[in-house]
């Protein structure tokens, strides 16, 4: 009971001192293309783009068969065109 009673008192402590989140500046105008240049990927930086992904299970089994390929199963929770 008291190491409880110790634990919620500490995690009050712990609450308290945290430092609140504040908003980041908004990007300036001019700062604006520069940012984008440097977070833009490079042509050679985005070659998985030109892979004809198939979005069909079986079409892509059928595909790999034809052309006596392997599969890259890229799976993942959620909408599987923009997980939410």
């Amino acid at each position: 009971m008291l190491r409880t009673k110790l634990a919620i008192v500490a995690c009050g402590v712990l609450c308290l001192s945290v430092t609140p989140l504040h908003a980041a500046k908004p990007i300036a105008v001019e700062q604006f293309d520069k940012l984008r240049t440097v977070i833009k990927p490079a042509n050679n930086e985005d070659k998985w783009a030109a892979i004809p992904w198939q979005t069909s299970l079986w079409e892509a089994r059928k595909l790999a068969a034809e052309k006596g390929k392997p599969l890259l199963l890229w799976e993942m929770d959620g909408n599987p065109l923009g997980c939410t």
